[in-house]
């Protein structure tokens, strides 16, 4: 069975997780890929030890860019840090679901306030976290505090993100189908917790291999240490390409 994707779909579709710790080692990794046509999400590791300099440099490379800094605290302090991530040019960004309507909505503003003082050129997608990848049935239940399955409590997050305007979330491939159906397809899902065949789970819980991702209908898949780790990360891509197309 095959997905439908060409190579170029597929590229599209992949956001390679920059976890560097350093501007130097994460420019060289995208000076390899440019021109893939894939994404590549910065997140905390990389933004707190380069900041805005390294954005800046992938975006000048061409890429488009997921800003993952998880957002949760109050609206107002969202939506000022909205503005400011809007400001950068990135395409993506997210906040925590956790964080609540009204704090969600403020993130929307902040992206607006940006757009209407001129200062951003055009608008991010803005997406919401539900429940880390990392997250297990037993993590929710004893620690989190939050009763029912996993897919329960990632449905009803991504019931309040689309009902504070958001454009998606961020979710596991094994909660893509369920989301769809309660928010839309066109409701965006972005997965990390993506391993191709054979590769190690690392710190994962809920994961699913390239393919499987595609074809539960997701519309990103995070990939991180499977390419970035790779010996050669450019064949470790193209490898992955090939089986999303399978």
């Amino acid at each position: 069975m095959t997905t439908g994707l060409t190579r170029e779909q597929a590229a599209a579709k992949v956001m390679v997780a920059l976890d560097k710790p350093d501007a130097e080692s994460a420019l060289r990794l995208a000076d390899a890929l440019q021109g893939t046509g894939c994404w590549m999400k910065v997140g905390m590791e990389l933004f707190y030890a380069a900041g805005i300099p390294v954005v800046q440099g992938l975006k000048s490379r061409g890429f488009n860019v997921f800003l993952d800094l998880k957002m949760h605290d109050i609206p107002n302090t969202v939506r000022g840090g909205a503005r400011s991530i809007t400001r950068l040019g990135v395409d993506m960004f997210n906040v925590h679901a956790a964080g609540g309507i009204a704090m969600m909505s403020a993130a929307l503003q902040g992206v607006k306030d940006a757009l209407e003082a001129g200062d951003a050129a055009s608008e991010p997608i803005v997406i919401a976290v539900t429940q880390l990848t990392s997250t297990s049935q037993a993590m929710l239940n004893e620690e989190i505090g939050i009763a029912g399955t996993i897919e329960n409590a990632v449905v009803n997050y991504a019931r309040l993100a689309k009902r504070a305007g958001l454009h998606g979330v961020v979710a596991s491939p094994l909660e893509v189908q369920a989301i769809k159906t309660a928010c839309g397809a066109d409701f965006v899902t972005v997965t990390p917790g993506i391993r191709p065949r054979g590769a190690d789970a690392g710190d994962q819980s809920r994961i699913t291999t390239p393919k499987d991702a595609v074809r539960v209908g997701t519309d990103y898949l995070v990939i991180g240490r499977p390419i970035t780790g790779a010996p050669d990360p450019v064949a470790a891509f193209e490898s992955i390409l090939e089986e999303m197309s399978e």
